[in-house]
């Protein structure tokens, strides 16, 4: 299926999105609060302008302008934000992924810190313990999370697989691999539908979980861990094995086209985060067993490989008091309930109402996974590596697919995991 996938480079964002706040607006100036995201598609968008709405009515003489930038996982947007923070024009509040991903910003000094905020609205007791240490960094919190999603799912059409004489969904990587296998042979579905070049680094991750197992999957992030043992090796053999039967990446699809043939019957397997079943559900209205299924990805059963967007309050914003009543909504139970079954994901506060997710098996699912499961960071969306040895390990994988020298991938790697 896939004689040899090109590299893509992301597609450049022509053009910033500047605050139109008057300048020097102080913690005073709340005629307006600008807050950035890349949440533009999907689940993610409605339930962006859920928040939106609730905040517009509870805050009438408050303007909110939306600055989301387009582009799976935040690539476009990240890059447009860095150039925002290094000229001084910061928005009021930016999205983050929850974890090392904002190491880079607070050693940069663009984010100020929380603590006061978490103090005064009791977050302390509303976060579990091992999300809020996940987030701090030297003793202070800087970000406030909205959710906790999982990256480690698999989804599939069940009506290509009984096509194909699969009974159930893959448990093991090996497994995967055969599975590929039959819907090459039986159906003319893709077997594993890919697309721009992150979604193929967010693959990556969960066959690295799969096949190493949790304990060997956290101790790859750790101070100098090594990645040049035979056990990685044979997780990149399977990892390459499992691209041969997908179709060939490509920079102008994003997740939500590399789904979407899952639901439309034109691939059978998509590893993605669970934000693609709000996509599923709410924007598509396809339904939950029939369209599609999902399970835990391969070899990963008893894991949950997490996530969690937040939002933060940059140095210098210009609507500082605005800033904070966006934060307040966010992480609050109300606001999260009302964001997370658009997007398809689970409340970050323990105290989430159940009865607003019981419409979907699949959230209603992942509640009781996360007090559960063993948990595993996600590389790709921030949780265990800060950005520049993420875009090592993107610019490795960008160099597979034009060669697809596992070695030099590996070394790579290795390399990526010692600076």
């Amino acid at each position: 299926m896939r004689a040899g996938v090109k590299a893509a480079t992301a597609a450049a964002l022509v053009g910033v999105l500047a605050a139109t706040g008057c300048g020097g607006g102080g913690a005073g100036d709340n005629s307006e609060v600008e807050v950035f995201s890349w949440w533009t598609g999907g689940g993610e968008e409605a339930g962006l302008n859920a928040l939106i709405e609730k905040f517009e009515e509870d805050n009438s003489g408050i303007e909110f302008v939306n600055a989301a930038v387009a582009g799976g996982s935040g690539t476009n947007a990240q890059a447009v934000l860095e150039g925002r923070l290094q000229s001084q024009d910061p928005p009021d509040s930016f999205q983050g992924h929850a974890g090392a991903e904002l190491q880079d910003y607070i050693e940069a000094g663009y984010l100020q810190p929380l603590d006061d905020f978490y103090a005064e609205n009791g977050l302390g007791e509303a976060y579990p313990e091992e999300l809020v240490d996940q987030i701090s960094y030297e003793g202070s919190v800087y970000s406030v999370p909205v959710n906790v999603h999982r990256s480690n799912v698999l989804w599939f059409n069940p009506a290509v697989l009984e096509e194909a004489g699969i009974d159930e969904p893959p448990e093991t990587v090996d497994d995967f691999i055969d599975d590929l296998k039959a819907i090459e042979e039986e159906t003319d579905a893709i077997p594993l539908s890919i697309g721009a070049q992150w979604t193929v680094d967010h693959l990556l991750e969960s066959v690295l979980l799969g096949e190493l197992g949790v304990d060997a999957y956290n101790a790859l992030w750790e101070p100098g861990a090594d990645w040049s043992t035979p056990e990685v090796e044979t997780a990149l053999e399977k990892f390459d094995a499992i691209l041969a039967h997908s179709q060939e990446e490509s920079a102008s699809e994003d997740w939500q086209e590399a789904a979407k043939r899952v639901v439309d019957g034109e691939a059978a397997f998509n590893i993605m985060g669970d934000w693609a079943a709000g996509y599923f559900v709410n924007d598509l209205e396809m339904t939950e067993g029939e369209d599609f299924g999902w399970a835990p990805s391969p070899g990963t059963d008893g894991v949950y490989m997490w996530l969690s967007d937040s939002f933060t309050l940059p140095e210098g914003a210009p609507n500082q008091e605005a800033a904070q009543k966006w934060l307040e909504l966010v992480s609050s139970q109300e606001g999260q309930d009302i964001f997370n079954p658009l997007k398809g994901s689970i409340p970050a506060r323990t105290d989430g109402d159940p009865e607003k997710y019981a419409d979907s098996a699949y959230l209603t699912e992942a509640m009781e996974q996360w007090k559960s499961d063993d948990l595993a960071g996600s590389f790709w969306h921030g949780v265990t590596v800060n950005n520049a040895w993420k875009t090592d390990i993107d610019t490795a994988v960008g160099l597979y697919l034009q060669d697809d020298d596992l070695a030099a991938l590996q070394d790579a790697l290795t390399t990526a995991a010692q600076e």
